[in-house]
């Protein structure tokens, strides 16, 4: 079957640089959330740590921020989406067990594990530092 919009493949390169933005503004609002639920967060009780301290939370909201800093301009991307991968994994495992500190759904979660997986092998696309060698 042809293709009804042909002329539109040309801007293909741009679609890591959507999917870019997506996950970023996700961890923007991961990172939003641990920083505005923060009292609620150190109430609850976790299994290694215990209650977390304020300091953790802080490191957790700025580590979730700096990734979509990542994200967004296109540096590092690949390492970016390899970590962001590891937010969407724990978002997963931790949703049933603790869903109070957890902002994302279970399809959230997934749907960025995967954006993150598909930056991961095929790159940053456009508007990005990561140039390809």
């Amino acid at each position: 079957m042809l293709n009804p919009f042909p002329h539109l493949l040309v801007y293909g390169f741009f679609a890591p640089t959507l999917l870019r933005v997506a996950a970023a503004l996700v961890l923007f609002y991961v990172a939003y959330f641990l920083t505005t639920k923060r009292h609620e967060l150190l109430n609850t009780s976790l299994p290694l740590i215990g209650k977390p301290q304020l300091w953790i939370l802080r490191a957790a909201a700025a580590i979730d921020a700096l990734i979509g800093l990542s994200l967004l301009v296109g540096y590092d991307t690949q390492w970016a989406a390899i970590l962001g991968a590891v937010i969407a994994v724990k978002c997963l495992i931790w949703k049933r067990r603790y869903p109070a500190i957890v902002p994302l759904s279970h399809i959230a979660s997934l749907l960025l594990l995967v954006i993150c997986l598909s930056l991961l092998v095929s790159g940053a696309g456009a508007f990005a530092y990561d140039l390809p060698l």
